[in-house]
């Protein structure tokens, strides 16, 4: 068996509704399977003006909008309309890629059927809880995920310190490695555009701290907030740039009114304004890999972020970046002046980082998927 005999099932929460690191890391995975030779065969949610076009069949699965977060939808069920076109579609594996209920009922679907169900896991889920004053929900969501990850036949980790965490928790202990890549000839130091800083009123010589992601608490924007304003209190020349869009970002802009909010990028647009930037900081710990960290490594930028699951197994501390105990402002503010008033270190943390960046072919990458696919069905066929 080879990779043009795999019929892939692949269940995603947000397939191609709104661009983040997830559904394009799945996309990407799709477009390879395709030119391989496998079959694949997509179900997600779907809306009349998605951000991007989806790579591959795509069919919609029942869903309603998130309550405040209309961007997002829930999937609802596996209607019958999905699961007779699940049944001609046959596949020998099914990939899901949230923990939603159409995701677990496609599992069971799978598991009564002797398919193997391997799971991507893009986000720490639990962790959300921390950021909208409900900690003590974080036990029970733990035993929810665990119940559906212990009954899936292998689990899909995009950094190894993720993995880590999901042995811990007890998840599964048939955990791959499915990290990500980046395209190093758009990400790259040379798109620095002297022009768009001015254009945004950013002087030459000011060091422009960059905050990249979707403006949502869970991104740890309270903690980016108060490290800025610790540097202002101890009088440190910078700028900031924030490179997104979201439901928080009125309040953002409130904690941060001198910075510049160049709202979302992407593709060149986007290397144009990280490489304009000179240093990424990223203090969310929800991340399971940490895309937009390599995305700032690859245009020649140190990073400083949050010792956790994602950043720290992409991040070299003390080489391509600083590695900070998460929620620690005062960390935080020491490593950011650092780079603000030692130009040479900058400098050199971020050719290092870029030069790191070059591990990340997304071709091998997703590669591993594949293997994994091949894996768990002759793991399945020899158990009968």
């Amino acid at each position: 068996m080879d990779i043009t005999d795999l019929r892939i099932a692949l269940f995603s929460g947000n397939y191609n509704m709104t661009v983040d690191g997830a559904n394009k890391a799945l996309n990407r995975l799709v477009g390879y399977l395709l030119a391989k030779g496998a079959s694949v065969r997509v179900y997600s949610p779907t809306v009349d003006d998605p951000d991007f076009e989806p790579t591959g069949d795509l069919v919609s699965v029942p869903s309603v909008a998130i309550p405040g977060r209309s961007e997002y939808r829930i999937p609802l069920s596996l209607s019958s309309r999905v699961r007779e076109d699940l049944a001609r579609f046959a596949p020998n594996i099914v990939h899901i890629s949230s923990p939603d209920r159409v995701s677990r009922q496609a599992a069971a679907w799978a598991r009564r059927r002797h398919v193997p169900v391997a799971c991507s896991v893009h986000t720490r889920f639990e962790t959300y809880f921390r950021y909208y004053n409900l900690s003590f929900l974080e036990p029970l969501c733990v035993a929810w995920l665990r119940r559906l990850y212990r009954r899936c036949d292998a689990l899909i980790a995009p950094s190894e310190s993720f993995a880590q965490v999901l042995r811990e928790q007890r998840m599964n202990y048939d955990i791959g490695i499915w990290t990500r890549g980046v395209e190093r000839d758009i990400f790259r130091p040379d798109r620095r555009d002297t022009s768009w800083r001015r254009s945004w009123g950013l002087a030459d010589d000011t060091p422009v701290i960059a905050f990249l992601g979707r403006l949502v608490m869970e991104k740890g924007l309270d903690v980016f907030a108060d490290s800025i304003e610790a540097l202002e209190r101890r009088g440190v020349p910078h700028d900031v740039v924030v490179i997104g869009e979201g439901p928080a970002g009125d309040w953002f802009e409130s904690r941060l009114p001198r910075a510049k909010f160049v709202g979302f990028q992407g593709g060149e647009n986007l290397a144009r304004a990280l490489a304009s930037c000179d240093m990424l900081f990223n203090p969310s710990v929800t991340e399971t890999f940490g895309n937009v960290t390599l995305e700032a490594m690859a245009c020649g930028l140190p990073v400083v972020a949050a010792r956790a699951t994602g950043s720290a197994s992409i991040v070299k501390h003390g080489q391509t970046g600083f590695l900070v105990e998460p929620g620690s402002i005062s960390a935080f503010a020491d490593d950011l002046e650092l780079y603000c008033r030692d130009t040479a270190l900058r400098h050199k943390h971020g050719a290092a980082a870029r030069e790191e960046s070059a591990a990340y072919q997304w071709d091998a990458i997703n590669q591993a998927v594949a293997d994994t696919y091949l894996r768990l069905i002759r793991q399945k066929q020899r158990r009968g």
